[in-house]
């Protein structure tokens, strides 16, 4: 059982405030893009899914003047750790298994590469799903952070994927029990 839903984080204010303003069509899409990674890979999607909603939660401080600066961002990116501590945070307030929500801060954490020093990582499945999603969904100098969506059809985007991660783990467990 899912302890804590698509919707459920899509509405929350810190998600609001802090996803909103890195761009939240690029957070969706990552989302969508993720889970159907996951499905390919067999890796968890409700967890590929939070992550990839989740990826860009620690940009709030490339901002000037209202307007994103993605060469600050570049010269001095660590969004991804700020991004992993306050993904952590908020969803062990929202009662999320804490296994899960440290798997999801993980991804988080390592979905770039843009702040660490010179040199390549083991990354873990959903971690490398994450990186996967984002880049996929990425455009040049920063602009699917520009991206805009209406807040009606982010939320129905939300809610069919919920729907989705739904019925995935349903067959999940459908198929567990026939073994």
């Amino acid at each position: 059982m899912r302890h804590v839903t698509m919707e459920k984080l899509f509405v929350h204010p810190i998600v609001q405030k802090y996803v909103g303003r890195s761009g939240m069509a690029h957070a969706i899409a990552v989302a969508e893009k993720a889970v159907d990674i996951a499905i390919k890979k067999n890796v968890n999607p409700d967890l590929a899914a939070k992550a990839g909603l989740l990826h860009d939660i620690g940009h709030y401080k490339w901002y000037q003047n209202g307007e994103w600066n993605f060469e600050l961002y570049k010269e001095n990116d660590i969004h991804a750790i700020k991004g992993a501590e306050r993904a952590h945070k908020l969803l062990v307030r929202c009662e999320e298994n804490l296994q899960d929500a440290k798997e999801v801060a993980l991804a988080i954490l390592l979905h770039t590469d843009s702040y660490l020093p010179e040199g390549e990582l083991q990354l873990r499945p959903l971690q490398q799903i994450v990186a996967e999603a984002d880049t996929a969904d990425e455009e040049v100098g920063g602009a699917h952070h520009y991206r805009q969506i209406d807040y009606d059809i982010a939320l129905k985007r939300i809610r069919d994927l919920d729907a989705k991660i739904e019925s995935l783990m349903l067959a999940n467990e459908n198929d567990e029990q026939k073994n």
